[in-house]
């Protein structure tokens, strides 16, 4: 047993080291020549810029390599050990598939931990310090994206949160605007699915206009309700103070993400009581905060789900892979990174699904990304419990 254990642990970490690395570089070389090589090319950066570049997005892309490198692997050995008859061989000898792939499932626990580092701490840093890197190099600031930047909580004008989904040179998307009463209690909350900013440097004010927008006010006995065509909101132009920026939600680590989360928590507070409200009305006031509340911090909390979820991949893929390897009882190298590449399509398309209704907390989108891990780790417990029956 020791030498089947020692010979198959070595066949998947050398299978492991060489597909993992295969995906960093096909991962590295989509960001490098969207982004880097123009640079290059033109001679605006050196070598030493491009190897930093490259040294801090190796952590980011591993948060993919890693798990699609250890199902590619499992693909392949378990396939190449059917296809033998070595796992004929293995059976005929009284072993039992479980006992044979202990270490297998073991090394792929301490993958998740290695995952868990790189989505939770070191991925989210490398990313925040290759998107400061980057935009120094391209030197391409808007104004307009500096005062309101995507995909981040903005609490830099007074009374007001903003959320905005994308920037583009001042044409936004999803725009979540929370205005406060004092700092912390609820007035009114505004959602518009695009709008536009613009600036007026001469009188040093800031215009935003918010399109097809939904109004709501809790200031009143009852909410009020109203959708604006055009909703213009005017505010005295801020220069971006340096150092203050925040990194966007997905690039935040999980300490930084609950620490956001807090601070979201404390400024959002429930609105001041209004006299002579009848309990009806009450709880019809503390249903539609609850909403704005979920509403507001949903991005948050998905991404620190999505971080967590992420680390269990490599498991999940070792208990599908094997299986599936040995079902498949082939040693082509094309056919195991065929299947691997549509099993990781079909998990991430479940994250994809969950990223696009992040700002939708009635789909309860931070539970959708832990779907494809319940559903791969079933799936592959089941296989993996009727190959050792030898069904």
């Amino acid at each position: 047993m020791k030498t089947l254990h020692i010979y198959l642990t070595r066949q998947v970490l050398a299978s492991l080291l060489m597909t993992v690395m295969v995906f960093t570089f096909v991962l590295l070389l989509g960001n490098f020549l969207k982004e880097i090589l123009p640079l290059l090319v033109s001679g605006q950066i050196g070598f030493g810029v491009v190897a930093s570049a490259v040294g801090l997005l190796v952590p980011f892309v591993w948060v993919f390599a890693l798990p699609m490198g250890m199902l590619t692997a499992t693909l392949l050995i378990f396939g190449r050990f059917s296809a033998d008859q070595e796992y004929t061989a293995v059976r005929a000898s009284g072993v039992s598939l479980l006992s044979l792939t202990t270490p297998i499932l073991l090394l792929s626990l301490v993958l998740c931990g290695v995952s868990a580092l790189v989505n939770m701490e070191i991925g989210p840093r490398c990313r925040v310090a290759w998107t400061t890197m980057r935009a120094k190099l391209m030197a391409q600031f808007s104004m307009s994206a500096m005062q309101l930047p995507e995909g981040r909580m903005i609490t830099d004008f007074p009374n007001y949160i903003f959320y905005v989904g994308k920037n583009r040179q001042g044409n936004l998307e999803n725009v979540i605007a929370f205005h406060l009463k004092g700092e912390t209690n609820a007035e009114y909350t505004i959602r518009a699915p695009r709008g536009r900013l613009e600036i007026d440097a001469p009188n040093k004010r800031l215009q935003l206009f918010l399109y097809d927008a939904r109004w709501i006010s809790l200031s009143g006995k009852e909410a009020h309700v109203a959708n604006v065509e055009v909703l213009p909101i005017e505010f005295a132009f801020t220069q971006p103070k340096k150092g203050s920026g925040k990194p966007q939600i997905s690039d935040m680590t999980f300490s930084e993400l609950q620490a956001e989360l807090n601070d979201l928590e404390r400024r959002i507070q429930l609105p001041a009581p209004v006299k002579d409200l009848s309990p009806a009305q009450l709880e019809a006031r503390m249903k539609q905060w609850r909403l704005w509340r979920e509403e507001l911090v949903s991005p948050v909390v998905f991404q620190m789900h999505r971080q967590v979820a992420f680390s269990f991949a490599c498991f999940g893929f070792t208990l599908l892979g094997i299986p599936l390897g040995l079902r498949v009882q082939r040693r082509e190298t094309n056919i195991g990174i065929a299947i691997a590449l549509l099993l990781v399509a079909a998990y991430y398309s479940f994250v994809l699904v969950g990223q696009s209704l992040e700002d939708h907390p009635e789909y309860l989108p931070h539970l959708i990304v832990w779907l494809p891990n319940f559903l791969f780790q079933g799936v592959g417990a089941f296989l993996l419990w009727r190959a050792n029956r030898g069904i």
